[in-house]
């Protein structure tokens, strides 16, 4: 009795897992979602590498985290968000990316995301906001 039950955990153990590893991956987005709309450029910047590649309106910098968030608030005083929607989503650790759409001072923005997903956490590597 004792061996079947073992052997059933043994079984369902990877299968939690995976669950668990999907419900992760659908999370890293969530909140970065959430402050993309309200345009909390302070509270993505939190979601930031050290260092990461950002593109706004064709305007590249790799640049610290702290002139990636002034950055971003400047857009966003430029351009007031209304609303986000990831389009798209995709990817395996370490890298996942999504694009989504930002309505933003009455334009349409795509918004694309890579995030590295390591132990330590998961980072926006790059962002891009470009004119559809």
């Amino acid at each position: 009795m004792r061996l079947i039950l073992t052997a059933i955990v043994s079984l369902l153990l990877p299968i939690g897992s995976l669950f668990a590893q999907q419900k992760e991956d659908q999370d890293v987005f969530v909140p970065i979602s959430k402050y993309l709309q309200n345009g909390d450029a302070e509270r993505l910047s939190a979601w930031f590498a050290h260092n990461l590649e950002i593109d706004i309106l064709g305007s590249v910098n790799v640049s610290s985290k702290n002139q990636a968030k002034q950055v971003l608030k400047d857009f966003f005083t430029s351009y007031t968000p209304k609303s986000f929607t990831i389009v798209h989503k995709s990817g395996m650790p370490p890298m996942k990316y999504a694009i989504g759409n930002l309505t933003a001072g009455g334009n349409v923005y795509r918004v694309t995301l890579f995030v590295k997903v390591q132990d330590e956490g998961s980072f926006i590597q790059s962002l891009r906001i470009e004119r559809q």
